[in-house]
């Protein structure tokens, strides 16, 4: 159990925690337009971790720079990893917010701005933890090195080599992840499998430029009409993706996940209607709505562009359509199998009039975490602490890339402990953090250290 030193000083500091917590959201820190909004935000985080008594730096990495920040306090003490990152996603459509997206609000128990949940506000809760055992706990108990990325919400581009030339910097006994929800309010989730991504673009390019559809029509293939014939021939009448090899190399469920998931409360009809949708589809059939979710591979077309989307009509046949295209991944699949694949299909399937081009955009490989160690009991031991009940065991399907980079690096799997909520708008206009979330989040990571360092000391 925590010093009550440590949830005393926590609880106390409640009100000038969502102060400070604020300020760090007030940066409009989107990494693809706002370099010198995240430089700021890099730099305030540098400073707060510094008055935290870390030593922090800012590094450059080929994009906004990363923060590094590091405490050591005993050879002999466990140390842990601890990620975040600060860049946020662009706050668009605006007209849509209820409020400023960076002038944080707290409103009905939640504060609300771009990046409340994702990922400030879960880090912060972090932040707050090492506060507390600095000014209130005696100091830290284990060593500890944080890494607060700037480019995460953008695809981490710089992500790998990064880390690649730091595997002894960052080298560490476990390593924590909160960029993460509960799997439904009053659930408390560890996540121990992402899945991974491959994502491509498809384009079809027929005629040299926009021709007349009434002169050329019948006689001259039109790139959208192939291009949606060729991405709807990717899936059978089941749901089930046609490409040769796909499922290949998919990990089968064990019998303890499938019930451990049949216990979850996990309700369809009102799954459907937070998405917007009156019946769930587009899945393979065969299989439950989780697992198609965690469990099975996907490929989506997520935008499809060509010809004229002006007002009115204008009677041409395009010269090209492009489609994007994600697949998600589960283990044990590669993604360069998969892309490999993917290219084999449409150079089987290009109609005839028209050239295929595939542009390979990003590559995730899926995570499995072990999900017996010491660092997830103690992950564990500290949700139960924090939120009053044993946290579930799920997984989730979209994918976090440095989870896979830091399990193959650095040869650690990170406990992801997520302290938000699925209703939490992430990605969305008026995101929101729950504030008792907050607060309870950072007593979840104050005990997860404790567990770490007691753990330890009976090994």
């Amino acid at each position: 159990m925590l010093p009550k030193a440590v949830t005393g000083y926590l609880e106390a500091y409640r009100e000038e925690h969502v102060a400070k917590l604020k300020e760090l959201l007030r940066f409009p820190s989107v990494a693809n337009s706002r370099a010198q909004d995240c430089r700021r935000c890099a730099e305030w985080l540098a400073g707060h971790l510094e008055a935290l008594g870390l030593t922090a730096r800012m590094v450059e990495g080929g994009g906004p720079p990363n923060v590094l920040a590091e405490a050591r306090i005993d050879d002999d003490a466990p140390t842990l990893l601890a990620y975040g990152h600060y860049d946020v996603q662009p706050p668009e459509p605006l007209e849509q917010w209820l409020t400023d997206p960076f002038e944080p609000v707290v409103a009905d128990g939640y504060l609300y701005a771009r990046g409340a949940d994702d990922d400030k506000g879960q880090l912060f809760a972090h932040l707050m933890a090492i506060e507390a055992w600095q000014r209130a706990g005696g100091g830290l108990p284990v060593n500890l090195k944080v890494f607060l990325e700037g480019e995460e919400e953008i695809g981490s581009p710089h992500l790998e080599p990064f880390l690649s030339a730091r595997t002894e910097e960052l080298s560490a006994d476990a390593a924590v992840i909160s960029d993460s929800e509960f799997f439904a309010d009053g659930t408390p989730s560890i996540t121990y499998s992402l899945r991974g991504l491959a994502y491509v673009e498809l384009t079809l390019r027929g005629p040299s430029a926009d021709i007349h559809s009434g002169s050329h029509g019948g006689a001259v293939t039109n790139p959208i009409n192939a291009l949606t014939k060729l991405v709807g021939a990717m899936h059978d009448a089941g749901g089930r993706v046609t490409i040769d090899g796909f499922y290949d190399d998919v990990a089968d469920l064990s019998d303890e996940e499938r019930g451990e998931w049949a216990a979850l409360p996990f309700d369809e009809s009102a799954y459907a209607a937070s998405v917007g949708v009156d019946v769930l589809g587009g899945g393979e059939s065969g299989f439950g709505v989780l697992e198609r979710r965690w469990g099975r591979p996907t490929l989506d077309c997520n935008g499809i562009v060509g010809g004229y989307g002006g007002e009115g009509s204008k009677t041409i046949i395009p010269a090209a359509a492009t489609a994007k295209i994600s697949m998600r991944l589960v283990p044990d699949q590669r993604p360069e199998r998969i892309v490999a694949g993917f290219k084999r299909f449409v150079a089987d399937h290009t109609p005839a009039g028209t050239v295929a081009e595939v542009k390979v955009h990003a590559e995730a490989r899926p995570v499995m975490l072990a999900r017996q160690s010491p660092a997830m009991d103690a992950g564990r031991a500290a949700f139960e602490e924090a939120f009053g009940r044993r946290p579930a065991m799920i997984r989730c399907g979209a994918s976090v890339p440095v989870t896979e980079l830091i399990q193959r690096l650095l040869g650690l799997d990170a406990v992801l402990m997520g302290f938000g909520l699925p209703d939490d708008n992430l990605h969305s206009p008026n995101e929101r953090f729950r504030l008792d979330h907050l607060y309870r989040g950072a007593v979840a990571s104050a005990a997860f250290m404790n567990n770490l360092r007691a753990m330890a000391r009976r090994q």
